[in-house]
């Protein structure tokens, strides 16, 4: 079970860069190619700065990788910690999943009963 294998420091940087809908915006452009910070600075209206700061969140949770081309910073996603968000959430789906089970046999039970 991956929820258990990773830190809970890397889950809780996970899901706090997954927080920020510019942020799940930047995970989905870098998903579909390359971009310099600049180019992703151009799709929001917010300073430059900001789009580095968010760009930074997403890079220490791993999300991103950025890479220095030139005088570009080159940022790409980085699929293998995209893929264990999603392990992560299909998990607790199965969670939450296996209680709807067990309260439904529950009252299934106490249906029979009366």
């Amino acid at each position: 079970m991956v929820v258990r294998k990773l830190p809970d420091l890397e889950v809780d940087r996970l899901f706090h860069a997954l927080a920020d809908s510019t942020r799940r915006d930047i995970v989905v452009r870098t998903i579909v190619g390359e971009h310099s910070v600049s180019a992703l600075a151009a799709h929001y209206s917010m300073s430059f700065a900001a789009v580095q700061k968010h760009v930074a969140v997403l890079e220490r949770a791993s999300l991103v990788r950025k890479e220095k081309r030139g005088r570009e910073q080159i940022v790409r996603a980085n699929r293998d910690a995209v893929g264990k968000a999603r392990q992560l959430l299909e998990e607790y789906e199965n969670i939450w999943r296996q209680r709807v089970d067990r309260i439904t046999d529950i009252l299934a039970e106490e249906k029979e009963q009366k």
